[in-house]
């Protein structure tokens, strides 16, 4: 009688001796029983009575057909056996056990084989087996039907042929395992693991196991890791741009005149220990100043600390300047907290939008300006504190101090230096170099390509008012850059800003009105003379500025006093 394995045919008659080799060990019997459960043949121990007794008691067979892969003890020996039904009646399959694992698991659950059936053809989970000659020689059904074959196609064809991008005929060929690489196959990526299987240290073939989940949830999947990996490219490169931003004088971008005094001026403010006020319009830059003060003063080793002075609440301000001790009020830290002027200890302080702040505020801040101790909340211990002060605001703060809003002595504590920030419409030939750096900046942080910034789109840039100034100008790239072609960004790129020209009603001036300075009466002819100018140009300020005769700064400088003055 012949019976067929895997590999190749195995005869057994009753005259049989040497039994065939299995990837798990050694063929130790085979039995066979016919329909009415009589032994018609054996080889091995398979004619061992007690194994022939077994195969035709009922209970045991019962067992055996329930659970399909059992164990059994001969002789202080124990083996796998197998049962597997066959034309006519079953067959009994006897093999050394390769190792305790197998069986352990083999003996103590009843549902082995299904496990093992599971684990060949789990839709979620493909695999690969080659041998030593790296062949296939197994296929799950799910990567058969990934890949487009019918089962058992692959089988014996070389792995490299079948599988894309594979790598376990390296395994095979290294012994060494490869887990959780990323594949890509058919176009889609799939993470996988490569595993030798050895005896003796004898590499016998590999496994490859790929993670599948149906074709959508691995494609959404994908979708989802592609996405996340972008969005984690660009918070590296948004960090990286954040570690590498220079904050010294090379900050402060532009060759206008006044961004040459503004530079000269740092340099020799900077080594002094001396209270700086910062002031200038919003958007101007003020802190780029203060870190380029700190960073060429002699406390650049320490830390600059900022401080949103319009943002501090009265009820909260001794504790967020000041800091407090462990339970000192309701929901306050255990361990206690600095405040901003012990963590700027040795460093410097800015006080931002100072002009904001709340007037019982700044009787508190100015106690710690002039003596230099603070005092923890909850804490009895006063504490010296060494620090540089900078302060910062775009308001008028001697018009606050004439209106009772702004404290005289805080003032003074504060403002023995001033810093004047230009606007932007006073340094307009600063304009290309400022767009330059700020459109090499967001291509960065996106990985996209600089575009070029056209000719007509730099002269409308430039002809603009922009009060909210370099903060707008970079708001307005930055919009820019999203909406043109990626190449070159022209001026249709770029947003409708509303021309306003400034009007100034005429009055009659009465016979017996009083006479004016000269110096009124020629501002309001060179009023005059810029409107219709501007009028006469159908809005370009450019073309108004070189009809007049005068620079556009200049210009845009008159513009400002009448739009304060309407």
């Amino acid at each position: 009688m012949q019976f067929h394995r895997r590999c190749a045919p195995v005869v057994l008659n009753k005259d049989t001796e040497e039994m065939p080799k299995t990837i798990s060990g050694i063929i130790a019997g085979v039995l066979l029983t016919d329909a009415a459960a009589r032994v018609v043949a054996y080889v091995g121990l398979g004619k061992d009575p007690r194994v022939q007794s077994l195969a035709i008691d009922p209970h045991w067979m019962e067992e055996a057909r329930e659970r399909r892969i059992t164990t059994l003890n001969l002789d202080r020996k124990v083996y796998v056996v197998l049962l597997a039904r066959v034309a006519e009646g079953e067959m009994l399959v006897l093999a050394d056990a390769p190792g305790d694992a197998l069986l352990n698991f083999i003996g103590s659950v009843d549902f082995s084989w299904d496990i093992f059936q599971y684990l060949l053809t789990d839709p979620f989970d493909a695999m690969t087996v080659v041998d030593d000659k790296a062949n296939i020689v197994y296929i799950s059904p799910v990567h058969e039907s990934f890949f487009g074959l019918r089962p058992g196609e692959g089988n014996g064809r070389p792995v490299e042929s079948v599988i894309d991008n594979t790598r376990l005929h390296e395994v095979v060929a290294t012994g060494k395992a490869d887990v959780g690489a990323i594949q890509r196959m058919r176009g889609s990526e799939r993470v996988v693991s490569r595993i030798p299987i050895k005896r003796d240290g004898k590499v016998l073939g590999a496994i490859g196991r790929v993670m599948f989940k149906g074709p959508q949830q691995v494609d959404a999947l994908s979708a989802r890791i592609k996405t996340l990996e972008g969005e984690l490219e660009f918070y590296k490169r948004e960090s990286e741009t954040l570690k590498s931003r220079a904050y010294g004088l090379e900050a402060i971008i532009g060759t206008s005149p006044s961004v040459q005094r503004l530079r000269a001026q740092i340099i020799k403010v900077a080594p002094l220990e001396i209270p700086v006020l910062i002031r200038g319009e919003s958007g101007t830059g003020k802190e780029l100043v203060a870190h380029a003060l700190h960073l060429l003063s002699p406390r650049r080793d320490h830390a600059m600390v900022n401080v949103n002075a319009a943002a501090l609440p009265a009820n909260l301000v001794e504790s967020e300047l000041f800091g407090y001790e462990p339970g000192a009020f309701t929901g306050a830290d255990k361990k206690g907290r600095k405040g901003k002027f012990e963590q700027a200890n040795g460093g410097t302080i800015l006080l931002d939008e100072i002009g904001d702040m709340p007037l019982e505020v700044q009787a508190k801040l100015l106690r710690v300006l002039q003596d230099r101790i603070v005092e923890r909340v909850g804490g009895d211990r006063p504490q010296a504190v060494d620090f540089r002060l900078v302060s910062a605001t775009n308001k008028d703060l001697q018009s606050l101090v004439e209106t009772g809003d702004f404290r005289l002595d805080l003032f003074y504590r504060i403002s023995p230096i001033v810093i004047e920030l230009p606007p932007l419409r006073d340094r307009l030939e600063d304009i290309p170099a400022l767009a330059n750096k700020f459109l090499h900046d967001i291509a960065y942080r996106h990985a996209r390509r600089v575009p070029m910034l056209s000719a007509d789109a730099l002269n409308e840039l430039m002809d603009r008012a922009w009060p909210g100034n370099i903060r707008q100008l970079q708001h307005e790239i930055e919009r820019a850059f999203v909406f043109s072609d990626g190449h070159v960004i022209g001026a249709q790129d770029l947003s409708d800003m509303p021309q306003r020209t400034p009007t100034i009603p005429r009055q009659p001036m009465a016979q017996d009105a009083p006479q004016r300075e000269l110096k009124y009466i020629v501002s309001d002819i060179l009023n005059e003379e810029i409107k219709e100018a501007i009028a006469a140009c159908r809005g370009n300020k450019k073309k108004a500025a070189a009809a007049l005769g005068i620079s556009r700064s200049f210009l845009y400088k008159k513009l400002a006093e009448m739009e304060r003055t309407r």
